[in-house]
């Protein structure tokens, strides 16, 4: 037992009898007489003895200081304060194996003393032969004297960023990571793959070593299917006969076929956040730019059809992905003409849209199977580029042609002009039409303004608690769910509808991520939904899915908090038409098994991030909500960042009620999680693959970006804070990465900075790296190759494009 724990563990009358008895018992006791001065006294007295001895120490230290002439310079006296920060820095990179911590220059201080050494020496060499100098020796001297001050004001330079590195954000202390560099010449079969990072946080080593794979000859890739086999008799013996699509209305031009490679680049790292096994999603393939674009026109000329990206770069053994279809001319390409065929030839396929008329055929076998909308937001001024063109035509093809119509692919573009005649002049909506939207896309875009909003949601709002913007409540800023809930009323063909943006891109398969993501949010129990929904998925550290739901639990019962099942009630709540009654399935009846209340029932929404509590979040515009009593406190709220998300149709006439009925809004990214909480509907987070740019410890990733409340992405301490955004910059996912850009370009074949610049390395820092010449060098592993993965967001691709 310690001396502390035995004092209060003693059996006083009293806290002061224990002081008065101090003297007897803790001092001791001496017979022996006393003189009436004694320097042992003086010494021996605890406040005596240490100013004593600390003035002795600091009269030593200042004689030291000013009688020695190498100290008394001033550059070694801020040489005493720096190098202090280079140890600390030294000693983190030997914690963190991020060598960057060590000297900018590669040197330490061990190398830069026989310099010194040597220029005194030859200091004084000069002053016994000074007779013998002459003015060149000393204009080479003066020169050489004015180089080493050049030389340490450098080194005091780096070790002033040092410290700042260390004093700044933490991810600063971790090592960049290089596996996703690696290209086709390092392929190895998925078996064989060992990843650079994640590493476990029991490992023994700190880092992994992994294997070097140079192949002499590039892979060959193979077709992607990653739909239904829809000629199957499995297939067919459940759902109806499905029949194949075409480009053309002459159903001659096949749609192309996305190629891939077996396997993955050795050392690539795996994702940190989120998991490609838990989604269904295939994490054994990877995807150059070839294999994902060139289908669709990347790699050869505008003169053949194509969009002449990617001709200027490196093409070794490209011309694989043209074997099959040819280099096919997308100069006339109609996609809504295509996409209504395509619909057209499969209609028993699908559910109508009609309640009345649907109900009466859901028990009819072979099954139907409900329609999607992928409704993509642009504006007036939008930039397409080659790029864009790429990536929606890959889109249009995979999700509604290959899909035999399972999904129809929309754009909502944003007239700014609110006095356009959108609706009353056809010419005029043509005119906006040639500006701003390629002719391929024309009969896919829906037009709107803020000016049609007003219309179609009119009346006061009332209060607002906070409008940090100071946008408007009708803009599309603060509401842009409302173009949203207008094209959802007048499309009752579709039963969710996904809510996507011109800057995502997606590396693989755009029907396996929908799919996949819609079905697994389908098999979510209700039981802890929120609460697993609220926490970034980091499987290294948490372990399988069924684990990570264990940690939650017992993360939400030691909060004492309860686990929320249903709607909410809260003060101010105002009721729906029709009540909220039929929201919960009959799974979650009285006397049901909670552990599967809502599996096999779809989900209302599935978002990309955490649905976090945006209550004291830090957050900036957690207080932007409209239209409930200002008498009570703010309304329980939810929010995911970044609005990409799938809606149901019912979350969505929720919404449009809360909307036009109660005048409810809530800032665009917190609406649709909020009257979903609200309500009781099934909200569900799909943890997806997400990248980091840097080896970060996953102990330290669970703080960072579950910092909040009870171990959440909310509350107090959330990733979302103002203060605590930064840490999203290196992801591969959030609406301001900067690790997700660099990538992309660097995988679409264009030199990029590496992002090891001496602020931490980002966004146009470093060296520049990649690009044809190092690709086209044997020496080097070739053209990137990377997993299905989101990354977001993507400003610019074309290094033209950037002005």
């Amino acid at each position: 037992m310690d001396k502390v724990s035995s004092f209060f563990l003693r059996k006083p009358d009293s806290f002061s009898g224990l002081m008065s008895r101090k003297s007897e018992v803790y001092l001791p006791i001496t017979s022996k007489p006393q003189p009436k001065f004694r320097v042992r006294a003086l010494l021996g007295h605890c406040l005596y003895r240490r100013v004593v001895l600390w003035t002795l120490i600091v009269i030593v230290l200042l004689s030291v200081t000013l009688f020695n002439p190498r100290i008394t310079q001033r550059h070694n006296v801020l040489d005493l304060v720096h190098v202090g920060v280079g140890e600390v820095a030294e000693s983190k990179a030997e914690q963190t194996g991020d060598l960057s911590l060590t000297k900018q220059d590669g040197k330490n201080d061990a190398d830069e003393r026989p310099m010194k050494l040597d220029e005194e020496h030859n200091d004084d060499e000069q002053s016994e032969n000074k007779s013998e100098s002459t003015s060149e020796d000393k204009e080479r001297e003066k020169k050489k004297k004015e180089k080493g001050k050049d030389k340490q004001k450098e080194k005091e330079q780096a070790k002033e960023k040092e410290k700042e590195k260390l004093n700044g954000p933490h991810w600063l202390r971790y090592k960049h990571l290089d596996g996703y560099y690696n290209g086709l010449r390092s392929l190895v079969s998925f078996s064989d793959y060992i990843p650079e990072y994640p590493v476990a946080l029991d490992a023994s080593q700190p880092t992994v070593v992994v294997p070097t794979v140079h192949r002499t000859a590039l892979p060959t890739p193979t077709v992607y299917r990653s739909h239904p086999d829809y000629d199957s008799s499995e297939y067919r013996s459940e759902y109806q006969k499905v029949k194949p699509c075409y480009l053309d209305a002459k159903r001659k031009v096949p749609v192309p076929e996305l190629y891939a490679y077996s396997g993955v680049p050795q050392g690539q790292a795996k994702p940190a956040l989120g998991s490609y096994d838990l989604l269904g999603l295939r994490e054994d393939v990877c995807f150059d730019r070839f294999g994902r674009y060139g289908p669709y026109g990347l790699g050869y000329p505008v003169s053949e059809g194509g969009t002449g990206e990617a001709t200027d770069t490196e093409h070794e053994a490209s011309e694989y992905v043209w074997q099959k279809t040819g280099k096919i001319n997308w100069d006339d390409m109609d996609w809504a003409a295509a996409q209504d065929r395509c619909t057209q030839d499969n209609e028993a396929r699908f559910f109508t849209g009609n309640k009345t008329r649907d109900s009466e055929i859901a028990k009819v076998r072979p099954r139907k199977i409900h329609r999607q909308a992928v409704v993509v937001r642009t504006y007036v001024g939008f930039k397409w580029t080659a790029h864009a063109l790429l990536n929606f035509r890959a889109m249009i093809s995979e999700l509604n042609l290959q899909s035999s119509g399972e999904y129809d692919v929309h754009f909502l573009l944003h007239v700014r002009d609110n006095n356009a005649p959108i609706w009353a002049d056809p010419a005029t909506a043509q005119r906006i039409l040639d500006a701003n939207v390629p002719p391929e896309f024309h009969g896919i875009c829906t037009l709107w303004s803020e000016a049609q909003m007003k219309l179609y949601y009119p009346g006061d709002f009332g209060y607002t608690f906070e409008n940090p913007s100071n946008g408007d409540i009708h803009g599309v800023y603060r509401s842009a769910h409302m173009p949203l809930q207008h094209f959802a009323n007048i499309h009752p063909e579709y039963e969710h509808f996904w809510n996507w943006e011109m800057d995502m891109r997606w590396s693989g398969s755009y029907y396996e991520l929908f799919d996949r993501l819609g079905k697994w949010g389908q098999q979510q129990s209700r039981q802890g939904m929120w609460e697993r929904a609220s926490k970034y998925y980091i499987p290294e550290l948490h372990g399988d899915w069924d684990n990570f739901t264990k940690i939650v639990d017992k993360e939400t019962r030691t909060s004492g908090r309860r686990s929320i099942m249903g709607p909410v009630i809260f003060a101010g709540k105002t009721s729906l038409q029709h009540g909220e009654e039929g929201f919960l399935p009959r799974t979650c009846a009285t006397g049901s098994d909670m552990k599967l209340c809502g599996v096999g029932e779809d989900a209302d929404l599935i978002t990309l991030n955490p649905l976090f509590d945006a209550d004291q979040s830090g957050w900036v515009f957690a207080s932007d909500v409209t239209g409930y009593d200002k008498q009570y406190q703010q309304p329980p709220r939810r929010c995911a960042i970044v609005t990409a998300s799938r809606l149901s149709r019912r979350l969505l006439s929720v919404m449009h009620e809360e909307t036009w009925r109660l005048h409810h809004s809530m800032f665009s990214e917190m609406f649709p999680p909020s009257m979903a909480f609200h309500h009781g509907l099934k909200a569900v987070y799909a943890p997806h693959p997400v990248y980091l740019d840097r080896a970060w410890p996953v102990d330290e990733i669970e703080k960072a970006f579950n910092g909040g409340r009870d171990h959440t992405s909310g509350g107090h301490g959330s990733p979302f804070d103002l203060m605590n955004e930064h840490n999203h910059k290196g992801t591969s996912w959030y609406y301001n990465s900067e690790f997700a850009g660099l990538l992309w370009r660097r995988w679409l074949g264009y030199a990029q900075m590496d992002g090891r610049g001496d602020n931490g390395g980002r966004a146009g820092e470093g060296t520049m790296r990649g690009g044809r010449d190092e690709e086209m060098d044997k020496k080097n592993s070739g053209r990137l190759c990377l997993r299905s993965m989101l990354v977001h967001p993507i400003k610019w691709e074309n290094p033209s494009e950037r002005d």
